[in-house]
């Protein structure tokens, strides 16, 4: 009996054969240049300190966090995005080491370059809450509450000593109203022109940021839920892209990423600029803890977590894991 016409005629399956078949078909590539790595450095300190709840990730002396950036590099990493932990007696209500140029993010700034120069893009998180004693993102004002143009004042002050220290790329990641025109205007004013603008654009108020209070040493008291986003809503993220776009953001990102992949593609069919997504604290643990009790393939879910990420629109994921992924592409 002839084959013609009968069911069924198509066979999907004929394209999932082999390895050699799926890789040649694949719709979706990972590639080293898509990743960032962030990492912490903190003052004080004469050795690494690992981070209970993100096996595998430490707080960086100034001298490892020189090391972990060239292995970056070497692995084909494209940028390093570095967040800074003050010594606890240090802070103060208004966050002084985030715009000290002798504070340890813009210490580490300045040691990066002079070890990766142009190489690695540096990318510092521009934001408050590592250099209070509040752990706000931003200045409070008489009643408790997030002052929002009293902080934009300290963002511009951050951009300019984070620019002079030399990142590549400054990341607001308050979430404050403005605070993208702001810092652009403040580049601008000082001769940083060149220095790029990655927006947190979409930050959501999630419950996967817990292990990231540890990593960076948080004094938060209370919520960020008067700033960052309401997990319920989809329309405000729109709103949020199109405001930073028009403020002059150059790249844009949401975070977190696993949890809103709805909201990554949307802003990625959207914007019209690269589009980053921050793969957080909270993905990398849950991984990482259902890996080490045997319940999950650690390394085959890290790359599914990741190409989903680069499925749903992002050019470019920050995950702690970075350097090994970049390695194993």
């Amino acid at each position: 009996m002839s084959s013609y016409g009968s069911f069924p005629g198509a066979r999907p399956r004929r394209l999932r054969t082999t390895p050699a078949m799926r890789r040649m078909v694949a719709e979706t590539r990972l590639h080293p240049a898509d990743l960032i790595l962030p990492a912490f450095v903190r003052e004080g300190i004469s050795e690494p300190v690992p981070i209970a709840s993100m096996p595998g990730v430490v707080q960086h002396t100034r001298d490892t966090l020189k090391k972990a950036a060239v292995e970056a590099l070497e692995a084909g990493v494209s940028g390093i995005m570095l967040f800074g932990v003050p010594e606890e007696s240090k802070k103060d209500a208004v966050g002084t080491p985030g715009t000290d140029p002798d504070g340890i993010l813009q210490v580490a700034i300045r040691d990066v370059r002079a070890e990766v120069g142009d190489d690695l893009i540096v990318m510092s998180d521009l934001c408050l809450d590592e250099t209070t004693d509040h752990g706000h993102c931003g200045v409070l004002d008489a009643q408790g509450r997030v002052d929002n143009d009293a902080t934009l004042e300290r963002y511009a002050e951050m951009a300019q000593v984070q620019a002079d220290a030399g990142a590549h790329v400054v990341g607001p990641s308050g979430m404050m109203d403005g605070q993208v025109g702001v810092i652009r205007d403040a580049l601008d004013q000082t001769g940083h022109e060149d220095v790029s603008v990655l927006a947190y654009t979409v930050k959501y108020s999630s419950a996967f940021f817990g292990p990231f209070r540890e990593a960076v040493g948080s004094s938060l008291k209370g919520d960020r839920k008067t700033y960052q986003q309401d997990p319920a809503n989809t329309a405000e993220s729109l709103r949020e892209l199109a405001l930073d776009l028009e403020e002059g953001a150059d790249m844009v990102m949401v975070k977190p990423a696993g949890p809103y992949l709805d909201i990554l593609a949307k802003v990625a069919q959207h914007a019209d600029v690269p589009v980053a997504a921050y793969q957080i604290s909270g993905e990398y643990a849950m991984i990482e803890a259902a890996a080490e009790r045997g319940w999950i393939e650690r390394d085959k879910a890290i790359m599914e977590a990741l190409l989903g990420i680069k499925r749903a629109g992002a050019d470019m994921i920050l995950t702690y894991w970075a350097t090994e992924v970049a390695r194993q592409l």
